[in-house]
């Protein structure tokens, strides 16, 4: 096995075409936190970034996938069947290229949905990440995915926006019933991109340091 080395990738086939992971090394990992990226954006994402370039230092290792419609150029995201199908695919090759990691899902956006979705099917999965979680298409409440967050039987962290257009921290907190594993934690005036306006209570840094706090929090549990 060649030396690891921050930021390195591993290219997967999946029956959707070839996917990638860009892993984030840990120098002595204790953690596997494995993120995918949302409908609109690739793995650079804010909220992506920020953990796969800080998370390393407090022993978590951080790989992004990078779906085949992404790497293949494409400009409009793949069915979701189509996305958990590449998931599926790719996990295994990435937990025999790092073995013996305890491990966890997670996404931002249509990256959150695939990890929640498939997450069952994963027994040893520790819990899943999921930041802006799509709650529902902006302006349309009564298209409630809802069910994909509340159906995964394992703890769930959810880093959400206050401003999130796409279902806000409050309205999925009031999802959330006494006694289930989930933890719904508040971008103060943060949108869906995790971006705040000039007027927004914290800064981007401080937006920056909420996300990998609750992150490191939840995944060092």
């Amino acid at each position: 096995m060649p030396p690891r080395t921050r930021n390195r990738h591993l290219d997967i086939e999946t029956p959707e075409g070839p996917g990638r992971f860009w892993i984030a090394d840990a120098d002595t990992p204790a953690a596997l936190l494995i993120m995918g990226h949302g409908a609109g954006g690739g793995v650079d994402a804010v909220d992506l970034s920020v953990l796969a370039s800080r998370l390393p230092d407090h022993g978590v290792t951080v790989a992004r996938f990078e779906q085949p419609w992404r790497l293949a150029g494409k400009k409009v995201a793949s069915p979701p069947p189509r996305l958990d199908t590449a998931w599926n695919a790719a996990v295994p090759s990435l937990l025999t290229e790092l073995p013996g990691l305890p491990y966890y899902f997670g996404g931002r956006s249509a990256g959150a949905r695939v990890a929640c979705r498939t997450a069952p099917g994963f027994p040893d999965v520790r819990g899943v990440v999921c930041c802006a979680f799509p709650l529902h298409p902006p302006g349309r409440p009564d298209r409630s995915r809802a069910a994909e967050l509340l159906g995964a039987a394992l703890p769930r962290l959810v880093v959400q926006g206050e401003r999130d257009s796409f279902g806000t921290a409050e309205e999925l907190g009031d999802l959330v019933a006494p006694g289930d594993t989930v933890s719904i934690v508040a971008v103060p005036g943060a949108d869906h991109s995790m971006k705040t306006a000039k007027s927004a209570p914290i800064s981007p840094a401080q937006v920056r340091d909420l996300i990998t706090d609750a992150v490191l929090g939840f995944v060092a549990e």
